[in-house]
């Protein structure tokens, strides 16, 4: 039975999020279609740089983000403090950043909040919490996100219809080990379908704009980066890119064994086994299901959502196991 978004998604259980989308059909809308050699790779292009644009509107934060050919990844985080501290007047001007002004808001914007009638106020109040709330939400963020390039894609095929397959998937990042081995199974994904050697080499993905300094302004701060007081990705860079190249090396070389060299120290500092990990960086959508992360905090989540069960919870106790001492 689909769910609700409103019962996957709440910021006060956590503000991390795993979202993926994927074209209708799963057809080769945003690379080169094998089948018919239409080339659609300049999408890419659309998608990356609207997953990015949109953060500067929203009160959400790019943590990760992959795009593929047909499909694309992104880690958020919903920044509701943030949210929460704007004037009335910014929530307006970031709502109608993207899309038009209904009277009442665009007078407020026009003579500053002076001079309205007392109706119109009266509507200007109204409208302010709903948006406040709007701008922190994950469905109004992919919605913005989503329909933006189907337009750009029907438009360009002089089509209409369906450009996604449908709803978009979310997964609830509950812990630190599950936000970090999120973001390793999406910056990843080139190196899995085996079109990159190294993530260094996989374009269109948040860690390479970070390396390359491309955008990284428009992208999550990590621990020790950002220069107000604001939420960041709970590690160093260095320490995180020390670990997706070491899983990159680990997924290329999938079927040999575990590779035998020094394990990443964040590994070591979560106390992780390198083999659960390694694990989840490669299936992480096939083992767990709306949430991810430790057995604990997942049967929390069971009580708190009244269910009888959620899936990932035997993977949680293989991967997310504590290593031993």
């Amino acid at each position: 039975m689909t769910l609700a978004r409103s019962s996957l998604v709440s910021v006060e259980t956590t503000p991390w999020y795993h979202c993926v989308s994927r074209c209708v059909r799963r057809s080769f809308l945003c690379g080169k279609d094998p089948d018919t050699g239409r080339d659609f790779s300049h999408r890419k292009k659309w998608i990356a740089e609207r997953i990015k644009g949109l953060a500067s509107v929203f009160c959400v934060k790019v943590a990760a983000y992959a795009v593929m050919s047909n499909h694309y990844h992104v880690v958020l985080y919903l920044d509701k403090e943030k949210a929460e501290s704007l004037s009335d007047k910014e929530v307006l001007e970031r709502w109608y950043a993207l899309f038009q002004r209904p009277f009442a808001g665009r007078k407020f914007l026009e003579l500053d909040g002076k001079g309205l009638s007392e109706p119109e106020l009266m509507e200007v109040r109204k409208l302010v919490p709903v948006l406040r709330k709007r701008l922190y939400d994950l469905s109004w963020y992919m919605r913005c996100l989503n329909e933006y390039i189907a337009r750009l894609a029907n438009r360009e095929d002089n089509v209409r219809g369906r450009f996604w397959e449908g709803r978009f998937k979310s997964q609830a990042l509950l812990d630190e080990k599950a936000l970090l081995a999120a973001m390793s199974y999406v910056e990843l994904n080139p190196v899995r379908a085996g079109i990159a050697k190294g993530v260094r080499e996989c374009e269109f993905t948040s860690v390479k704009d970070r390396i390359s300094g491309r955008d990284r302004g428009k992208l999550m701060y990590f621990q020790g980066e950002a220069r107000e007081k604001e939420a960041e990705i709970p590690c160093l860079f260095k320490d995180y890119l020390e670990l997706v190249e070491w899983t990159g090396r680990a997924i290329r070389k999938e079927g040999k064994g575990y590779i035998k060299e020094e394990v990443p120290c964040l590994l070591t500092q979560l106390g992780l086994e390198p083999r659960g990990f390694l694990s989840c960086a490669r299936s992480l959508l096939r083992e767990f299901g709306h949430a991810v992360g430790s057995s604990g905090k997942l049967k929390s989540l069971v009580q708190k959502r009244k269910v009888r069960h959620l899936k990932g919870m035997k993977a949680a106790r293989r991967i997310f196991v504590k290593k031993a001492a």
